[in-house]
């Protein structure tokens, strides 16, 4: 327990960022050695149909266990403490990383990536959290940048070690080794002084989920806070993931790698999540830096549809400006935490991500199924109206979102019936 005021330099900013470098290191892993993994499990990759389902199950079960998980962390974090998620999520997906390392057919890897979803879903939501009740309001917004910023060079890492070792197997064992070493930093970190003050207060309610649909003013603040990060997953979980097939209809033969495209676009995403503080500060505004990243999303959305976009450099180019202009995760996730009380705040800072990439499937579904498969629209139209449509929903809650750069974080949520 602790009341003190860290830096942002602190040893927690500095192992929540670790924790979640690991974190993204593990959650994109399987899109970087995706073909060479299935091929060692026996799937024919000639087979595209056989890829595609087999590809889609496992990441399919990864993102279910990330918005149970999700749910699952949240509670614990709020009634038994920020350190209880950040040692008990770690610890499941550090096995789950060692289990995948062995996987022998597809059942078996989506069942440890299922697994892995489920511990992965706490990490960021904790520590942003943590970083937010431990840092004085003037700096928690940079502190939670650097967490982010320096935790997703996770991907960048993944995509260089698999390189280096060639061995997809390796790749999830060294998952769990780093996974065991953050756990044995984590022993030096402290609880939340807020999280104390809370847990001591008798009739308050602490991480009931059902809290955030029993009032409206709540359900409103949880509901913009979900739709405001939808853009960071229609980048990576569409374009970037896409963007070979974007490349062929764009300019025809090429020869993308979407594991290195990936790359590129989390190396742009870790660079705008440390500046988007910065920003924040300068302006004393978690908003008015919202609106200049969405700004220039707009405009790189824009370059990637171009004819700009005519040869595989291009490409890469633009999925890292395109990572840059939504490295604002960070950010996002900082302003769910900052909108709840003391008792709900690991609920919600851990939830809305997990939401956010929970959405990814249903995003797909208006992408792929409604409006290729059912309307018959090509890939770059359909990619063009899930954009704008995309970006529309995220402006609208954008303006009715409440700013929340200065404000107070000692306070509980009241349990109190459906109310205006």
């Amino acid at each position: 327990m602790s009341d003190k005021k860290f830096g942002i330099l602190s040893i927690p900013v500095i192992v929540a960022a670790l924790g979640y470098f690991v974190d993204i290191y593990d959650l994109l892993l399987f899109t970087i050695v995706r073909e060479p993994s299935l091929q060692g499990i026996g799937v024919i990759l000639s087979d595209k149909v056989q890829v595609l389902a087999a590809s889609t199950k496992i990441i399919n079960w990864q993102m279910v266990g990330l918005l149970i998980g999700g749910v699952i962390w949240g509670t614990i974090g709020d009634k038994k403490g920020r350190l209880s998620v950040l040692f008990g999520s770690i610890a499941l997906y550090s096995v789950a990383n060692f289990i995948t390392g062995y996987v022998q057919t597809v059942d078996q890897y989506a069942w440890a990536r299922f697994v892995a979803g489920v511990g992965l879903a706490g990490e960021l939501g904790a520590g942003i959290t943590l970083v937010s009740e431990l840092l004085p309001k003037e700096k928690r917004g940079i502190g939670t940048s650097l967490v982010a910023g320096i935790g997703l060079f996770g991907a960048v890492f993944a995509y260089f070690i698999y390189k280096a070792t060639n061995d997809w197997r390796l790749c999830y064992k060294i998952g769990g080794g780093l996974g065991i070493v953050l756990l044995m930093l984590r022993i030096s970190v402290a609880e939340s002084g807020m999280f104390y003050s809370v847990k001591k207060q008798e009739g308050v309610q602490r991480g009931n989920l059902l809290m955030f649909f029993t009032n409206s003013r709540r359900f409103r603040k949880y509901f913009l806070a979900i739709l405001i990060g939808l853009p960071t997953w229609y980048v990576i979980g569409i374009l970037v993931n896409l963007s070979n097939r974007f490349a062929k209809e764009l300019y025809g033969d090429n020869h993308i790698e979407s594991g290195r495209a990936i790359m590129y676009a989390y190396a742009g995403i870790a660079v705008g999540d440390i500046l988007i503080g910065l920003v924040s500060q300068y302006f004393k505004s978690r908003k008015k830096a919202l609106i200049l990243f969405y700004s220039v999303s707009v405009l790189f959305l824009v370059l990637f549809f171009s004819s700009f976009n005519h040869s595989d450099d291009r490409m890469y180019l633009i999925c890292g400006l395109l990572g840059f202009s939504t490295g604002y995760w960070a950010i996002f996730v900082t302003m769910g935490a900052e909108q709840f009380g003391t008792n709900l705040r690991a609920t919600a800072a851990t939830t809305i991500p997990n939401m956010v990439r929970g959405a990814l499937p249903l995003l797909n579904l208006m992408f792929l199924d409604l409006f290729q498969k059912s309307w018959g629209w090509g890939l770059t139209q359909s990619g063009i109206i899930t954009g704008i449509i995309v970006m529309g929903v995220t402006l609208v809650a954008f303006y009715f979102t409440e700013e929340t750069f200065h404000k107070d974080l000692n306070y509980v949520e009241a349990e109190y019936p459906l109310a205006p």
